[in-house]
């Protein structure tokens, strides 16, 4: 009898492992006041950009005067509620803020084993210390390229890991575009955009209006220090590597 009642339960339920996007914002700062108006003046343009998905709250670039800082974690659950995520853990936080975030409903998760790559170049405006970072690391789709249909603002990043994305929405100045394979910007492409971030010196970036903060291929990038040739600059382009060691930006007709 027993057994049968736990067969017919197996049936009713299954625990599997699941890969799902992730939103990493990674604070800069402990004061919560400082950081609600930082999220506002940096969201107030796309309000709905997230649509209630689930996010993960990262302390481990907090600098060194406020790592140890009791958060309000309740507080800044609901300052990232205000703009339509769904804060459920955090990362890279003490053993005492750990101990808060659970107080607070937030579940604890281990750090990434390895960040997203980046080119090492510094960006021409950096962003203020207490700017929180927006992070969206997304797993490809089996079809092998994620689509991005909504703008892409000052401190947002997408990285679209083991394949390509396509934009289909402006990647704004500071917003920074990733992937493992091709970038494709159907807009203007105003940030960063970085292709082959896993060393793919085949992988190629295109935009339909080229004015690119920064273009990289497999780590190696050119900024907007260098002005960009008057039959590219804010027209159709691709961007590849010119015998695997440098950057070429070629028209498109």
């Amino acid at each position: 009898m027993a057994d049968a009642s736990a067969a017919r339960t197996k049936t009713l339920f299954e625990f599997k492992s699941a890969t799902l996007p992730l939103i990493a914002v990674i604070l800069r700062t402990a004061d919560l006041d400082v950081l609600s108006e930082a999220l506002d003046a940096q969201l107030a343009d796309s309000p709905d950009f997230f649509e209630q998905e689930p996010v993960v709250i990262d302390l481990s670039q907090l600098p060194e005067d406020d790592a140890d800082a009791e958060i309000d974690f309740a507080r800044l659950r609901n300052m990232l509620a205000r703009h339509q995520t769904q804060p459920v853990a955090v990362r890279g936080g003490t053993e005492s803020q750990n101990t808060a975030a659970r107080d607070a409903g937030l579940s604890i998760t281990a750090m990434p084993s390895a960040p997203a790559p980046k080119p090492a170049a510094p960006a021409p405006e950096p962003q203020p210390s207490e700017a929180p970072q927006i992070v969206r690391e997304v797993p490809v789709p089996a079809s092998g390229t994620l689509v991005i249909d909504k703008p892409l603002r000052s401190g947002q990043q997408v990285y679209a890991r083991g394949g390509d994305v396509i934009v289909t929405a402006i990647v704004s100045f500071g917003a920074e575009v990733i992937a493992d394979g091709n970038v494709h910007v159907y807009a203007p492409l105003r940030g960063k955009a970085i292709a082959g971030a896993r060393g793919n010196t085949e992988a190629r970036i295109f935009t339909t209006c080229m004015e690119a903060q920064l273009v990289a291929i497999a780590g190696i990038y050119r900024t907007s220090e260098v002005a960009l040739p008057a039959e590219v600059a804010g027209k159709p382009a691709q961007i590849s590597l010119h015998d695997g060691k440098k950057i070429a930006i070629d028209a498109i007709p």
